[in-house]
């Protein structure tokens, strides 16, 4: 007979501890999150360099951004239905081990169809996402679960713009070491696929599923963690719950779009505001840089709003910077100034990054028997939203490009880069202001997410049995 076992989680998010079963798995769930987006996004600083070693053309190039976030849809997906399974320690794993094939066979591409083939599968990386919200949730009780996952979800997001400095760095260490510039690229994949299948090792032995242990463990003692009053429901449960569907939805403007920026913001800014590489990249890692605090801010605030308003008081906030973060990219769009577009850029990630966090402060209290597969769901959603926007910004970038290559046929290179550089800065432009559109009126449609009373009095019992939420600073 199966006896539930009251979880015992951690009430406070204390940054100095690294020896408790719920910090512990914090940090190196944080740690492998960030390195998945370092190596999912690793190609990025390299791409000019790629494009002249293997010869790809325009429309191969943004093939190429698709397909990266075009895997992880699936992985996303079935992602969390494993993780219910099997526990996210197990699914951590097994994604770091097999996920760093990819990237190294990546470094040793010789045709753009095996680099677009490898692009695919690194894609799936991007679901370490699900894993690491779900293993924070079933670490930290409901008065912190907000704050835990975006701090951990926004440490892990850092790894999308850290590789502009990183995969660099790396590249200069290996040319030290005698290495050909021309290939640095190469053995820089290679050195980030290694470190992910080290850090699969690390996982294994270092992290449990639970507090209380691993689910075979509890299984195998006749116990389970107790998440909720009902029993446990099934993938297609979760599947027929409205909300969800509007999550997923939202997260596609918030997350979706943030990969999208991560992915076309260095070739923006050069062609829009005249930048060189180095400088652009450095621009987008501040805007990755800011994941240390302000996808943190929108779990805390929407754990503020949850115990001032209840669970309708985490929507209404939702609502409130998903329009916001709209409204910001629409009017990014549309700058030519430089000084203004970089304040604007930052008024967008800080939206950006807090409607990621305060979506998963809402996804815990949709189904608290499959926060697995909801967070799976949720999460591809970022994918799919990131899918279509690249997909919008090829239709319109990789035309235009191939336009203006054609009509300047014959001038001399630097008139032809220039005019397929032009072309491609007003065709991405006119992207952001729709996705911006679209991006608010997604906000509008979470105003229809909604909660009985029952599960209003749910959650306000559970935050009645915690302590009061903590969030202790490192120097604290």
């Amino acid at each position: 007979m199966t006896r539930t076992f009251t979880s015992a989680k951690a009430t406070r998010l204390n940054l100095k501890d690294f020896t408790s079963v719920p910090m512990r798995t914090f940090w190196i769930t944080s740690v492998a999150f960030f390195l998945c987006f370092f190596a999912w996004f690793g190609i990025v600083p390299f791409m000019p360099d790629v494009v002249r070693d293997l010869g790809l053309s325009p429309n191969q190039k943004w093939n190429s951004v698709i397909l990266a976030v075009a895997g992880t849809v699936f992985a996303r997906l079935l992602i969390g239905k494993l993780c219910d399974k099997y526990g996210p320690r197990l699914c951590y794993t097994w994604l770091l081990l097999l996920g760093a094939i990819p990237v190294i066979l990546c470094g040793l591409v010789q045709t753009p169809l095996q680099f677009l083939i490898c692009r695919l599968f690194i894609g799936f990386i991007g679901a370490s996402f699900v894993i690491t919200q779900v293993h924070t949730s079933l670490m930290f009780a409901s008065n912190i679960v907000g704050t835990a996952n975006a701090t951990s979800a926004g440490w892990g997001n850092l790894g999308g713009g850290a590789n502009r400095l990183g995969m660099p760095l790396i590249a200069a260490a290996v040319i030290g070491m005698g290495v050909a510039e021309a290939d640095a690229w190469r053995y820089s994949l290679i050195i980030a696929g290694i470190i992910c299948f080290l850090m699969g090792i690390v996982y294994y032995f270092f992290t449990q599923d639970t507090p209380e242990g691993n689910f075979s463990e509890l299984r195998a003692a006749g116990k389970k963690v107790k998440a909720g009053k009902k029993d446990e429901v099934g993938f297609m449960e979760a599947l027929k719950d409205y909300r969800v569907w509007i999550l997923f939805v939202v997260y596609a403007a918030c997350f979706g779009i943030e990969l999208t920026v991560y992915g076309t913001m260095d070739d923006y800014l050069q062609n829009t505001f005249s930048l060189d590489r180095i400088t652009a990249g450095n621009i987008v890692l501040s805007f990755a840089l800011m994941n240390i605090f302000a996808r943190t801010l929108g779990g805390y605030f929407g754990d503020k709003f949850g115990k001032l308003k209840g669970l309708r008081g985490r929507v209404l906030f939702l609502v409130a910077i998903l329009a916001l973060e709209g409204v910001m990219l629409v009017t990014f769009s549309a700058i030519t100034s430089l000084i203004v577009g970089i304040v604007f850029l930052v008024a967008f990630s800080l939206s950006v990054q807090m409607a990621e966090g305060a979506t998963f402060s809402v996804v815990p209290f949709i189904n608290k028997k499959a926060i697995g597969s909801i967070s799976g769901i949720v999460g591809a959603g970022g994918n799919v939203g990131a899918f279509l926007a690249a997909l919008l910004l090829k239709s319109k970038a990789a035309v235009a490009e191939q336009a203006a290559i054609n009509a300047n046929a014959g001038a001399a290179e630097e008139v032809v880069k220039l005019a397929q550089a032009e072309a491609a800065a007003t065709a991405v432009s006119s992207g952001y202001f729709l996705i911006g559109i679209l991006v608010f009126l997604a906000g509008v449609l979470a105003l229809a997410i909604r909660f009985s009373t029952a599960d209003e009095k749910s959650a306000a019992e559970d935050l009645s049995y915690d302590l009061p939420e903590q969030l202790v600073p490192s120097n604290a």
